[in-house]
């Protein structure tokens, strides 16, 4: 039997992210009571949600804070049911550059919202990272597949899963685990491979990539984020850990030529050195076993990429103000 999700009280960490954003317009629609919680800024900006219709915004609680701060953490959890921990720093290349408070964020930060949850008996959907894994030992990855930290973000994500499984054995916290591969859609910053591309191909005629054989699994965000759904009310799932991905690969080469097609101009592509990861940082290929994703979610990808590449394409030449193809930003 699933859990009814109309009613319920939420919270969403990292709610202004890009799959935090639309799983917090999803859980408006489907009737629950959302709280987010945004990184605070001095101008008060809440990221993507700004983007959400004006009644879903309206109907959002709003808590701005820092996931290292215990307390604020702890106020934002107080009286929910279920959070959904989206909330972490996400680049790779911020990681290399400022590993401290990559790990403080993702690592603290967790630990933090266990805390919350432990305190306040809050239900926890903690989101991982196919980083996790590095470079396919056997491929499709399955969730058995070794953990090997190849970068300062993956093995702070790492730390973060670890720390959920402890409480949730220790302390029987009611926690798992969703391990998206790659998601991609529209809203997504440059810090990702596929906005990195689109911007550049829709205004220049020369495309900057990093390595172009490293393989990738791309999952539409739609998808991801119904899972997220799904995972929500399905029951005995504590102490899971469950991939999200589409089960299909593609080199970032013939990504990138799929995508020049798409968008219809000549341009042409070159490796930039300045994008290039550590030889032993670089995660090779990645490919996910979604196995366990069918059989204990009921959950399928349906977008495929050649669709989803369309849908953020559209959505790119929507809002250039958002990209500036001309600037490498970690």
């Amino acid at each position: 039997m699933k859990a009814e999700l109309k009613g319920q009280k939420v919270l969403v960490t990292g709610a202004g992210g890009f799959i935090g954003s639309r799983l917090t317009d999803l859980l408006v629609q489907a009737g629950c009571q959302t709280r987010v919680f945004v990184r605070y800024t001095s101008r008060a900006e809440i990221g993507l949600l700004r983007y959400l219709p004006r009644p879903t915004l309206d109907s959002l609680e709003i808590i701005r804070g820092d996931l290292r701060d215990e307390d604020a953490v702890s106020k934002a959890a107080a009286g929910v049911d279920l959070i959904f921990h989206l909330g972490a720093l996400i680049s790779i290349p911020y990681s290399y550059v400022h590993p401290v408070e990559t790990v403080q964020t993702n690592i603290l930060g967790t630990l933090n919202v266990l805390q919350a949850c432990r305190e306040h008996g809050c239900r926890l959907i903690h989101t991982s990272s196919s980083e996790v894994y590095g470079t396919a030992l056997y491929a499709p990855i399955d969730e058995a597949h070794p953990l090997q930290g190849q970068s300062p973000y993956s093995a702070s994500k790492i730390g973060a899963d670890k720390l959920v499984e402890s409480y949730q054995r220790s302390f029987g916290v009611s926690a798992f685990t969703i391990r998206p591969f790659n998601t991609y859609g529209p809203g997504q910053s440059t810090r990702a491979v596929i906005p990195t591309i689109i911007s550049q191909a829709l205004t220049q005629d020369i495309i900057q990539l990093g390595n172009l054989t490293a393989i990738r699994d791309f999952t539409y965000v739609d998808d991801t984020v119904s899972a997220f759904l799904l995972a929500a009310q399905a029951e005995d799932l504590e102490g899971e850990v469950i991939n999200l991905g589409s089960g299909q690969e593609i080199s970032i080469a013939g990504l990138a030529a799929l995508i020049i097609s798409l968008v219809g101009r000549r341009v042409e592509i070159q490796t930039d050195p300045q994008r290039l990861r550590p030889d032993n940082s670089e995660v090779m290929r990645l490919i996910s076993n979604n196995s366990k994703a069918k059989s204990l979610l009921n959950w399928a990808p349906t977008v495929s990429l050649e669709s989803g590449l369309r849908q953020t394409i559209a959505w790119m030449r929507q809002h250039p103000e958002l990209y500036n193809a001309s600037v490498y930003g970690v």
